[in-house]
């Protein structure tokens, strides 16, 4: 799938409109003249369609397209002020962080992405607990997964459920289990942690600057937020 945010968003409303009308992706491909195999990539995220094909499908779902523009990054000032203001303490409980943690047992694991930034001070948003963990590690990871009920993100449905969860079988690496949500990085040997102590327990994490090179969406809310700090010192200067 692309990393490109426009291609996932009209992914999603593609879907979402498709949905509501009624349709399956053959009837919609029908009626757009288009074949269900490119519906289903678009979809999926895979392809951004042409503008002309983009109205042909919207067209065919009474709907249009409509194109606005924002100021560059406000998809990531959204994201950062969601959480300005709300206690390390409280959105790490949210996450279930300790439960899930707990749950793993003995199995090897290294916090990384925006999980590990927030445990170093980062005042980013965080949607679930990240781990990297080691292909190897397999079998001990799928029976924490049996144990806590887990179910794998479905990226092709955008649901959860519906395909074998073990980390070996293709898909996201992605599960909710009974304690939060936890998605993982499976690597051949886990990063060189430090440690970070907090509310009496110590935390692996992958260091800072490493997340900035492994997680993109980390990487860019840290940049941003630097980029506003930057303002926000030069416009007190100014004053």
């Amino acid at each position: 799938m692309t990393e490109s945010r426009l291609v996932r968003q009209f992914a999603h409303a593609l879907r979402h409109e498709r949905e509501r009308a009624g349709l399956t992706q053959q009837a919609l491909a029908a009626r757009a003249g288009l074949s269900q195999a490119a519906i289903a990539r678009i979809e999926r995220g895979d392809r951004l369609p042409s503008l002309t094909t983009a109205e042909r499908l919207l067209t065919a779902l009474d709907r249009q397209l409509r194109v606005e523009v924002e100021p560059l990054d406000s998809h990531l000032d959204a994201a950062l002020d969601e959480t300005a203001g709300v206690d390390l303490a409280e959105r790490l409980d949210h996450l279930g962080l300790d439960r899930l943690l707990t749950a793993l047992g003995d199995l090897p694991y290294v916090l990384t992405g925006s999980t590990a930034a927030v445990l170093q001070g980062a005042p980013i948003p965080v949607e679930a607990v990240e781990i990297a963990a080691r292909w190897r590690d397999s079998p001990a990871f799928a029976a924490f997964l049996e144990r806590t009920h887990a179910q794998r993100w479905n990226a092709r449905w955008e649901e959860w459920g519906g395909v074998r969860h073990e980390p070996e079988e293709p898909g996201a690496h992605r599960w909710r289990t009974r304690h939060g949500e936890l998605r993982a990085r499976m690597v051949e040997e886990l990063p060189a942690p430090i440690e970070v102590r907090l509310g009496g327990r110590t935390y692996p994490v992958e260091p800072l600057v490493q997340v900035e090179v492994t997680d993109r969406r980390a990487a860019d809310l840290l940049r941003r937020h630097r980029q506003r700090l930057a303002a926000d010192a030069a416009g007190g200067s100014a004053g």
